[in-house]
């Protein structure tokens, strides 16, 4: 308990105002969305994104560097500069891919990418002349090139082709059930989850966690249909929720695990009473590609609607 209670006060602090942060950004994004752009530039309004794009570099930048100082920890050497150069690779070639290519060019852009980052890895792990720990390195860049890049820029992707509310609604989704199962494990938490990796999960704070991710899944949808945005139907909006806390949790584990055998216990300080970037956008980054196929299938099929 007296370590818990100094984190939930600077998270009660910093969280409200990373809030408003979000909120002005996403006001701001929704806004330019459509405006005239000035002269000279390629399109005649601004693309979606204009401030979503940014934030997301931001957070490659600074997570691709977090992921690269647990590998130091564990031994493998991979610099800041190439964690930083792949990551944003990643992201890039989500962000950039026009968008009337066709699904197979889309594909062949990410696999490409892939391998980019396969090369540059195993050139980066060479740089010495020496063969030892060649492995470890290049993989390391491959992963920081899929974690921190093309993961994450699933979110620049769905911006692209959503509503900016409808992200900021995913993202909610996800983080409602982090304080769900805060708040539920902390009162009734009984059943470790997984002991050995993280001591502090229980299956009442998942089940606290995945119910409030539901909920909060389908008020969104229902905020976002009474403002005349498309969105999943409510019942499948609740489903959604329930499986997004579900990964999420899962994202957080996986982080864990990195962290755990970097032996690490935070990535990094940058956040105040959340630790790293790493520790904020763990969770979103598994939900990510579920989220955006529901949306697809979902828009597709017409499983949704405004409410008008």
């Amino acid at each position: 308990m007296s370590y818990r209670l100094p984190v939930l006060k600077h998270r009660l602090t910093f969280g409200p105002l990373l809030i408003i942060l979000i909120a002005v950004l996403a006001w701001v994004d929704a806004w330019l969305d459509g405006v005239n752009a000035p002269s000279g530039f390629p399109n005649e309004t601004f693309p979606p994104g204009m401030t979503v794009l940014p934030v997301f570099m931001l957070l490659s930048v600074m997570g691709s560097r977090e992921v690269a100082r647990i590998f130091r920890a564990k031994g493998v050497e991979i610099g800041t500069g190439i964690a930083i150069t792949v990551g944003l690779l990643g992201l890039a070639v989500i962000a950039f891919t026009p968008e009337d290519a066709s699904g197979t060019s889309g594909f062949a852009a990410g696999i490409t990418s892939v391998v980019v980052a396969f090369i540059v890895g195993m050139l980066y792990a060479v740089r010495s002349k020496q063969v030892e720990g060649a492995i470890a390195v290049g993989s390391g860049v491959l992963l920081i090139h899929v974690y921190m890049g093309l993961m994450l820029g699933l979110f620049v992707l769905i911006r692209r082709e959503h509503s900016v509310w409808v992200m900021i609604w995913i993202l909610a989704t996800v983080k409602s059930c982090d304080i769900g199962a805060f708040f539920t494990g902390t009162a009734i938490g009984k059943h470790k989850m997984i002991p050995w990796l993280s001591p502090k999960k229980t299956w009442e704070g998942l089940a606290g966690g995945m119910v409030t991710s539901g909920l909060v899944g389908m008020g969104g949808a229902w905020l976002l249909h009474r403002s005349g945005i498309d969105a999943p139907s409510l019942a499948v909006s609740l489903v959604m929720g329930v499986i997004i806390g579900g990964l999420g949790q899962c994202g957080d584990l996986a982080a864990s695990l990195l962290k755990r055998d970097g032996g690490v216990k935070d990535s990094g300080s940058s956040l105040p009473g959340f630790g790293g970037v790493l520790d904020i956008v763990d969770s979103p980054i598994l939900v990510a590609p579920f989220a955006y196929w529901v949306l697809q299938v979902t828009q597709d099929m017409g499983v949704g609607s405004t409410l008008g």
